[in-house]
């Protein structure tokens, strides 16, 4: 196996490698363009021909990045969601394209992916306006990594340069927790209106948005005062639909006795609104629905809770997701334990509820010390009387 260089223009080289055809025998070439000195385009020619000993070269191609995105985001569409892999897309065509699309995909060097990353925190933001937030190029990053780790499993790659590119530190989003005094305010303040049984299912509940847009009456269960949480709603460009819950299981929700009281209360009410659009309330009809029984879609209740809460001058502003973690907080914060929250809240394991709500663990800690302490001394006193 052998392999030559053949100078084309100043600093311009061809790197010549010999293969033979292990079919026919006879010795096919495979040309490599390079630029630099001729000794870094020498040792470019000895890595090559390690590289074919070793089983490990990849055929030179004229395949862009972009274009290879464009392979990559087809090949996606039967492994994610369809809001996912509308995301995938906009991150892929809108801000990794017009930086890296047009690189020679096996061409792509790790010094490249930095310095687009560096762009686009500056000036990476279409209309022209400045740079794209860290947790952007973050996301950006997760894609490309993802995308070119297809590329080696498919060897067009032998190695994925995104591998040793840093992101940009994203710190934590900060979770506005509301107490029980808030909440009661909130409850009143929205009382009035059609978002109360969705911030009741919020507050008192745990659920996310889109499991109380996709809840059907036939997942309540007032006799034994639970919530059967079995999809969830999710909203994407070409419409609604109904999938799987986020951690892929169903669970059983307990009711709130005050909760479980609205709920009934709510379902008189929706039939009485429906009977006389002369349509017959059912066990599929939807929990959270509009004045004639359909769905509503996800953004819509985003939307809503936004408007009706900006009316009001003594509520802190905050997002309708935050509700569940106010939920979460006071569950903890009450002394409940973490594997009970979990399950309500419905996340795939432990570990993630005491990530997300570690905040609230120094001050169960500060009253189980307190506890443990009591216990103690009360045991002491006894022994020595």
């Amino acid at each position: 196996m052998k392999g030559h260089i053949r100078e084309r223009s100043p600093g311009r080289w061809a790197i010549i490698l010999d293969i033979p055809d292990p079919e026919t025998g006879k010795r096919k070439r495979k040309w490599h363009s390079f630029a630099g000195t001729k000794r870094e385009a020498q040792k470019e020619s000895a890595r090559l021909i390690t590289q074919l000993q070793g089983g490990d070269y990849v055929e030179p191609g004229k395949e862009t990045v972009g274009k290879f995105l464009d392979r990559w985001l087809d090949h996606m569409r039967s492994q994610v969601s369809p809001r996912s892999h509308e995301r995938y897309s906009e991150l892929a065509k809108k801000n990794l394209a017009p930086l890296l699309g047009g690189v020679v995909l096996t061409q792509l060097r790790p010094e490249q992916i930095s310095a687009a990353y560096a762009k686009a925190l500056v000036s990476g933001r279409r209309d022209g306006t400045g740079g794209l937030a860290p947790r952007t190029v973050h996301h950006m990053h997760r894609i490309l990594r993802q995308a070119l780790g297809q590329a080696v499993k498919w060897r067009i790659l032998v190695r994925n340069p995104a591998d040793v590119v840093g992101a940009p530190k994203v710190e934590r989003q900060k979770m506005h927790a509301l107490d029980a005094h808030e909440t009661a305010l909130l409850l009143a303040h929205f009382r009035p209106t059609r978002m109360f049984i969705p911030i009741l299912l919020a507050a008192l509940c745990g659920l996310r948005r889109g499991e109380v847009t996709a809840l059907r009456w036939r997942s309540v269960d007032f006799a034994g005062a639970q919530l059967a949480i079995v999809e969830s709603t999710e909203q994407t460009h070409k419409g609604t639909r109904a999938k799987e819950t986020k951690s892929g299981r169903s669970r059983r929700v307990a009711l709130p006795s005050i909760v479980a009281e609205e709920l009934r209360l709510h379902r008189l009410r929706q039939a009485e609104e429906l009977l006389r659009l002369g349509i017959r309330l059912a066990d599929d009809t939807h929990v959270f629905a509009q004045a004639d029984g359909l769905p509503i879609q996800p953004n819509s209740l985003t939307h809503e809770f936004t408007r009706i809460l900006a009316l009001s001058t003594a509520l802190p502003r905050v997002r309708f997701h935050d509700l569940r973690h106010s939920h979460a907080t006071q569950l903890l914060a009450s002394g409940i334990h973490p594997k009970i929250a979990q399950e309500r809240l419905g996340h795939s394991s432990i570990a993630i509820t005491l990530d997300l709500y570690s905040h609230v663990l120094p001050g169960m800690q500060e009253d189980a010390a307190a506890k443990v302490d009591a216990a103690m001394r009360a045991a002491i006193d006894k022994a020595a009387g």
